[in-house]
């Protein structure tokens, strides 16, 4: 927006119109192709191109993507819903939705840092306790690790978030040797944030699992996976953190081969006795 600000006296008129309709309406532009947003306002795909590079950058889709790292958490609910209306437009919602999460989970694998990846694995293993917190929708991607990590582990502990203050009473004595996994995707959770600086002063190793490099959770995080998430609509897409998870607990797991296999052998037994699942005959 600087950049615009500044520039603005050299914009030829064409280049003017963009610049004014990003400045009133970014939260739409943001997701609007060079084509859709020189429609919009009345120009050629050519001059809205010429546009971001006027600005410094490579080209349209270098700008349209600082445009969404502004506002990724500045959207509320109902632009959510706004600008999902305007992405999807006549499209067929089961196609577009599945092909825009098999895109979400294409990216977080070409992006994710591998060494933090296994360097949290790492962690995780030889961690004395395992905190893991995540909060409003995130709170299905932290129960979920929760409940398999559980399975391989002692020690684990899902925090609950019922207020700021119970969070706190839960990770009152973490310390160095322990874990704190912080899980939060836009509109960032002030709660999460809050835990997450509290257990590095604290001196625990701090993992965060979150959609870009300029989430706030970053600030506290000792490794960081990246997983994309896409905010642009009111329902938050979880699939590729839910991937990156689904990766986390097969790596450590085959850290803890011999214990898992072992703790494994003994549910197995625990479930046949207790008629814990359904058995299906052969007819």
């Amino acid at each position: 927006m600087t950049k615009i600000q500044t520039n603005l006296s050299g914009f030829s008129k064409g280049q003017r119109l963009i610049a004014r309709y990003i400045a009133e309406h970014y939260d739409k532009a943001a997701f609007m192709t060079a084509s859709r947003l020189g429609a919009t306002v009345g120009v050629s795909e050519s001059t809205v191109v010429r546009f971001a590079t006027e600005l410094g950058y490579d080209g349209y889709p270098h700008l349209q993507k600082a445009l969404q790292e502004m506002i990724r958490n500045r959207l509320t609910a109902v632009q959510r819903m706004e600008v999902a209306g305007d992405r999807m437009g006549n499209r067929d919602v089961l196609e577009t939705v599945l092909g825009s999460d098999v895109e979400k989970i294409r990216m977080t694998l070409d992006e994710l840092d591998r060494d933090a990846f296994h360097q949290s694995a790492d962690a995780i293993v030889r961690a004395r306790r395992i905190y893991i917190l995540g909060v409003r929708s995130a709170s299905a991607l932290a129960n979920f690790m929760g409940f398999y990590f559980t399975l391989l582990f002692e020690n684990v502990r899902v925090l609950y978030t019922n207020s700021v203050s119970e969070i706190f009473e839960q990770i009152l004595r973490i310390g160095p040797d322990d874990v704190f996994i912080g899980i939060s995707f836009p509109r960032y959770s002030q709660r999460t944030l809050s835990a997450m600086k509290y257990s590095k002063d604290r001196g625990a190793k701090v993992i965060a699992l979150t959609d870009s490099r300029l989430s706030p959770l970053t600030r506290y995080a000792d490794h960081t996976l990246i997983a994309k998430s896409d905010m642009a609509s009111f329902v938050d897409s979880l699939v590729a953190p839910l991937s990156v998870i689904n990766a986390l607990i097969v790596q450590v797991s085959l850290g803890r081969q011999e214990e898992v296999e072992s703790t494994f052998n003994q549910l197995e037994t625990i479930w046949d006795e207790y008629h814990v699942y359904e058995t299906v005959e052969d007819e």
